[in-house]
């Protein structure tokens, strides 16, 4: 009797995981709510655990990336890339420098404190995606990034609007701040969108030209790791990224095609952020501490700062 009861709650657990990670192939979750869901989850002991979660999430995620591309508009982001580009590298190269002088003052774990500079200083979530393959990182070094990552994105959301008012400024400024210093693309769709029309064109092209900076960050992150081994990981998946966005760009007539598998893809980044979340436990951010999300509040500070001093003095 004992045995079957077991039995049988095991087969409620997986139910229960897998019903939810297919609602987060809908519209119906969001990202930080798909995490949120993976973690309670987690907390309350209710993830298979015979499910290899790790080895998942790793393949999902570079499907994912991959499917991304297909949503970038190669001309504009080119464009947009060389009307901001000392901004874009600048802002790039310092956060990702200041993120591992701050990583070794704070004696963070070095893969979880790169993959928080990364995130702040490209674009959120997706960076952190495509990044952390290159690099071996865990699942625990992942969820943490993105985690901080997630928290500091649903602040932006509502503050940098308020803000912009407050200073009183103008559309295509605010765009350039919004795309610049709010880490993921939904969030920054969103800050740009409560701003105005003309805030919204300049944060969208501008986001899209820092997304193809993942391209080339995930390869130098990829030496940086490569430590004492002989074997250099290359992250292939970042290879069909770049394809994606070649044959998006030499095969314009299937725009329809493109957008599906970009909006697929990015629910099933919404799944992955569940199977990551899936992977944190109160133990793990107890073991870890609050020093991963100051990294995250201090990096995010000095590109919000620096960012709008040049755009309002500068620009």
């Amino acid at each position: 009797m004992f045995k079957s009861l077991a039995h049988y709650s095991f087969q409620k657990t997986d139910l229960l995981f897998i019903v939810i990670g297919f609602l987060c192939l809908t519209p119906l979750i969001s990202s930080p709510v798909a995490l949120v869901l993976g973690f309670t989850l987690a907390t309350l002991g209710l993830v298979p655990k015979h499910i290899n979660l790790s080895v998942i999430t790793k393949k999902t995620l570079a499907y994912s990336i991959v499917g991304l591309g297909f949503g970038i508009n190669l001309e504009e982001a080119i464009v947009a890339t060389q009307d901001g580009l000392g901004i874009i590298v600048t802002s790039i190269f310092c956060t990702l420098i200041l993120g591992w002088i701050l990583t070794k003052a704070f004696k963070i774990e070095k893969k979880t404190g790169y993959l928080i500079s990364a995130g702040t200083a490209i674009c959120g979530g997706s960076a952190i995606a495509a990044i952390a393959p290159a690099i071996n990182a865990k699942n625990d070094q992942t969820s943490l990034a993105l985690a901080t990552v997630f928290i500091l994105n649903s602040v932006a959301l509502f503050l940098f609007p308020v803000i912009g008012h407050l200073l009183e400024m103008s559309q295509h400024a605010f765009g350039v701040w919004s795309a610049i210093a709010i880490h993921d693309t939904s969030s920054v769709v969103g800050a740009a969108s409560a701003y105005g029309d003309e805030a919204l064109l300049t944060a969208t092209t501008l986001k899209l030209a820092r997304a193809l900076w993942i391209v080339p960050v995930a390869f130098i992150s990829a030496l940086l790791f490569k430590g004492d081994s002989k074997k250099l990981t290359i992250p292939f998946f970042i290879l069909f990224y770049c394809f994606a966005i070649f044959i998006a760009y030499v095969l314009p007539d299937y725009q329809s095609l493109y957008q599906g598998i970009f909006s697929a893809s990015k629910q099933v980044l919404v799944m992955c952020l569940f199977l990551i979340g899936a992977g944190i436990t109160v133990q793990k951010i107890r073991d870890a501490g609050v020093k991963p999300l100051l990294l995250g509040v201090l990096l995010w500070i000095v590109i919000s700062v620096s960012s709008l001093t040049y755009i309002l003095f500068f620009m």
